[in-house]
């Protein structure tokens, strides 16, 4: 086996600096420089880094069971501990299984009631005026979880919450990894305190409702061998799953919005498809029919994947792609590059929802090709909700609405964590006329 090349960066900051700021470019000049695989420095910690489609799946396929989720343990398992997304092997398997109750595509129809019903009233409740874009998704989709996942209504309490699974967030990538008062560690060891509570105290409520809310099944959910969370469990999977469910999601409805102000002609293909469903409720069947705005979505999480770096640990010595990786070792494999893999998309750089469609299909030409959510084992158990809050979130934001741009604003994303906008997005919101009849798009 061949040893794994790489460099130490710059003094004491390695290349977190880089990596940090223009994440595409850094991976790009990585895999010239050394090839696909190679070590790199952040701060004091050796990482390997396996990059393209081949060593990702290599990595997360893990047929071995080398790779282990301590790797992401070691940034945010602190604030999410024993979440879905940290735990290895057969325990993994055992509460995917359980959970997966709470994911069938009944359950999903049952969410879908609430996320009808709140994105309706905060899209009604918009004027003709400039909108902050991520306040707004933010909230909407913090609402959304409050009462599809917990069975309460938005208040006062889901705003704490909201700040609490923020402040956990920020955390997992401090730099001082103690508790210094005033400083991201310390607010995400009292955030996550204060969510810990809030569960805990729900608990027995939630077990014995019949309510069709996250909370409620998991609290209940068993295997078809009979196994049931714990307590503890069913709060760490709480605590995780709505985190996940607000900050990607509200990442992917951004981006998506972002890309469709920049490009009106495909605005009015999802209004059109939009006008083709009408005002009623909505169902899974009607989602399924907005294809339009399904082939952007993906093209926006190609462009900005909504988990752009996925960490793993090697529990013994390995190789990847040829290259000796000793036990204990940090990798990194880089979703993010795989979307703009040369020879897998047609100008990668390019906004081209076609690429989607059935004609073309080019997320098709490697299994790792388009990851937004993860590969193997571990891909994100809610998937298809993330997909369904967020065409439902932008059917009702854009039926009788264009949004535009402001003059001159580029949207910069901060990726030092997941994604998010460095600003709250500022766009236009105009209402336009509700009989459709001008409305000229290729469908």
């Amino acid at each position: 086996m061949q040893p794994v090349p790489g460099d130490r960066g710059l003094p004491l900051l390695g290349d977190a600096l880089a990596a940090g700021t223009l994440p595409i470019e850094f991976l790009q000049s990585r895999l010239q420089t050394y090839g696909p695989v190679s070590w790199m420095r952040v701060f004091a910690m050796p990482i390997v880094l396996a990059l393209g489609p081949d060593a990702t799946q290599e990595v997360l396929t893990d047929s071995d069971h080398v790779f282990s989720q301590q790797g992401q343990e070691f940034f945010a398992g602190r604030f999410f501990n024993r979440g879905l997304m940290f735990l290895d092997f057969a325990e993994h398997r055992l509460h995917r299984r359980i959970m997966q109750e709470a994911f069938t595509r009944q359950r999903l129809g049952g969410y879908l009631r609430s996320m009808d019903t709140i994105s309706r009233a905060a899209a009604a409740g918009l004027n003709d005026e400039e909108m902050l874009v991520f306040p707004y998704l933010k909230r909407t989709l913090l609402d959304i979880a409050t009462v599809a996942f917990m069975g309460d209504e938005p208040g006062p309490q889901s705003d704490l919450m909201g700040k609490a699974f923020i402040q956990c967030l920020h955390a997992a990538t401090a730099v001082i990894r103690f508790p210094v008062p005033g400083l991201r560690w310390w607010a995400g060891v009292r955030g996550r305190r204060k969510l810990e509570r809030f569960f805990h105290s729900n608990i027995d409520a939630r077990r014995k409702s019949g309510g069709d809310n996250l909370f409620a099944a998991l609290c209940r959910a068993r295997d078809e061998e009979g196994n049931q969370f714990t307590d503890d469990d069913a709060v760490n999977h709480m605590i995780f799953l709505m985190s996940a469910a607000t900050d990607t999601s509200a990442a992917a409805a951004t981006a998506t919005l972002y890309q469709l102000a920049l490009h009106p002609e495909w605005q009015d293909r999802v209004r059109a498809e939009s006008a083709d469903i009408g005002d009623g409720r909505l169902d899974l069947d009607a989602l399924d029919r907005m294809q339009a705005l399904g082939m952007v979505i993906n093209e926006a999480m190609r462009l900005v994947a909504p988990v752009p770096v996925i960490f793993r640990k090697a529990l013994r010595a390995t190789s990847i792609q040829g290259c000796f990786v000793p036990a204990d070792t940090m990798v990194a494999v880089a979703p993010l590059l795989n979307h703009y893999w040369p020879g897998l998309w047609t100008d990668p750089r390019t906004f081209d929802p076609e690429r989607f469609s059935d004609a073309r299909r080019e997320d098709r030409a490697h299994r790792l090709a388009f990851v937004p959510f993860g590969a193997g084992a571990h891909k994100c158990i809610g998937m298809h909700f993330a997909t369904v809050v967020v065409k439902v979130l932008i059917h009702h934001l854009l039926r009788d609405r264009r949004i535009e741009m402001r003059s001159g604003y580029s949207l910069e994303w901060d990726m030092t964590a997941l994604p998010a906008p460095i600003d709250d997005v500022p766009m236009c919101v105009r209402r336009i006329n509700r009989s459709y009849e001008n409305i000229t798009a290729t469908r």
